[in-house]
C-alpha cells in the first residue's frame, strides 16, 4: 500500500511540475500588441514594421480589389448555374462592332465582293447598290443574311449567297493584370478563350502569381442592365487537370486578373525565418514552424506569438506550442491565415 501510496504522489507531483511548465490556456487571443515584438532584435523589429506595413497596404486595397471586393463573387460552378450559355460557342459568336473590317464575297456577282470594308463607329458599313448597311452587335452569320435580304428587296439579286469573315478585330476589347510576362489591353478575336489570354499575356510568372483567375465581367454592356460580376477559376484546374469548363470563352470588356500569390511569416528563432506562400491550403502553426526547419535551441518555444491583421483590429495570438502535441491539445492548434507574422522569440534562459 505505501509502494502504490508513493506512486500516486508521484503522478500527481509530475502532473503538477507539467503544468506549471505549460500552464493555463494553450492559446489565447488579445488586441494588446505591446508584447509582440518582446525578445525580437533590431533587424527582426524592422523587418516586423516593413510587413505591418505592406500586409496593411494590402489589405486597404487598390482600386481594382475595391471592385473585385464589392462585386458579386462566383465560382465557375456558380456562374455556369447562372449562365449556362457561357460555354456555348454559338450563343458566344463574336459580334461585330466599330472599326472592325469585313472581308464579304457575293459568290453569284464577284463584282459585288469587297474586301476589308471599315464598320463606322456607330455599327455601319456601304455597301454597293444597297448603300448603308447596320451590322453593329450582329454576327458574321446574322450579317450574310442581312446584305443578302438587302439585295433581294432592292431586286438586285435573289438568293444570293454571301459570305462575311471578319478580317480586322479591332471593337472588342478584353485585359489581363497580375504577374503575367505581359500584362495590357488586348483586341478580343471570335472563340477566344482564357488560354488563349494567358498565351497572349506572355504567360504566368508563378514565383509571383497564386493559384486562382478572376475574371471581372462586365454583363449587357453599355446598356441600362449593365453590372459587373467575378468569376473565380481555379488555375490548378485549368492548367493541370484539363478542365474544359474552366477554360471560358471570353466577352468584350473581360478583365482577367491573377492576383499574387499571398505569404505568411515567420520570424525569430527558428532554423529558416522568413516568408512563405500561402496557396489557399489550410496551414497549421505547428505545420509552419516545421516549414521554416523547426525551432533553434534557443527559442522559447511557448512563448510564440502570431500577429494577425483584421481589417484595423491587430490581434496579438499567444500559443504555448509543446501543449499542442499532448493528449487532448491537437484540437488546438491554430489555423495560419494569409498575412499573419509568426514570433519565436528568444528564450532568457
Amino acid at each position: 500500500m505505501k509502494k502504490i501510496g508513493s506512486l500516486l504522489i508521484l503522478c500527481a507531483l509530475a502532473l503538477l511540475v507539467s503544468g506549471c511548465a505549460i500552464g493555463g490556456d494553450v492559446v489565447r487571443v488579445t488586441d494588446v500588441t505591446a508584447k509582440a515584438d518582446k525578445g525580437l532584435g533590431q533587424k527582426e523589429l524592422a523587418r516586423l514594421a516593413e510587413i505591418k506595413g505592406t500586409e496593411q497596404k494590402g489589405k486597404n486595397g487598390s482600386g481594382l480589389s475595391q471592385v473585385i471586393k464589392e462585386t458579386p463573387n462566383y465560382t465557375l460552378t456558380e456562374y455556369l448555374r447562372l449562365h449556362p450559355e457561357a460555354i456555348n460557342p454559338a450563343a458566344m459568336d463574336y459580334k461585330v462592332g466599330g472599326y472592325d473590317t469585313l472581308d464579304i464575297m457575293v459568290y453569284e456577282e464577284a463584282d459585288l465582293s469587297r474586301q476589308g470594308v471599315r464598320v463606322s463607329p456607330d455599327g455601319q458599313i456601304t455597301f454597293p447598290l444597297i448603300g448603308r448597311v447596320q451590322v453593329g452587335d450582329l454576327t458574321a452569320s446574322e450579317i450574310e443574311r442581312r446584305v443578302a435580304n438587302k439585295l433581294a428587296q432592292g431586286q438586285f439579286l435573289n438568293n444570293a449567297h454571301v459570305s462575311v469573315t471578319v478580317s480586322g478585330y479591332n471593337s472588342r476589347k478584353f485585359m489581363v493584370l497580375g504577374p503575367v510576362n505581359q500584362p495590357g489591353t488586348y483586341p478580343l478575336k471570335a472563340q477566344e478563350r482564357v488560354l488563349d489570354a494567358i498565351s497572349k499575356a506572355g504567360g504566368i510568372d508563378f514565383q509571383q502569381g497564386g493559384n486562382e483567375l478572376m475574371i471581372v465581367r462586365t454583363l449587357s454592356p453599355d446598356r441600362a442592365a449593365e453590372k459587373k460580376v467575378v468569376i473565380r477559376i481555379s488555375l490548378p484546374a485549368l492548367l493541370n487537370e484539363g478542365d474544359q469548363a474552366s477554360n471560358l470563352l471570353l466577352l468584350d470588356k473581360d478583365l482577367l486578373y491573377f492576383p499574387k500569390v499571398k505569404h505568411f511569416y515567420i520570424l525569430g528563432q527558428v532554423q529558416k525565418p522568413g516568408s512563405f506562400p500561402y496557396h489557399g491550403k489550410n496551414i497549421s502553426l505547428v505545420e509552419a514552424i516545421s516549414m521554416a526547419g523547426g525551432f533553434t535551441e534557443l527559442a522559447s518555444r511557448n512563448r510564440t506569438r502570431i500577429v494577425r491583421l483584421e481589417g484595423e483590429k491587430e490581434l496579438l495570438i499567444e500559443v504555448k506550442v509543446d501543449a499542442i502535441p499532448r493528449a487532448g491539445k491537437k484540437g488546438q492548434d491554430v489555423t495560419i491565415a494569409p498575412g499573419d507574422v509568426i514570433i519565436v522569440p528568444e528564450s532568457f534562459f
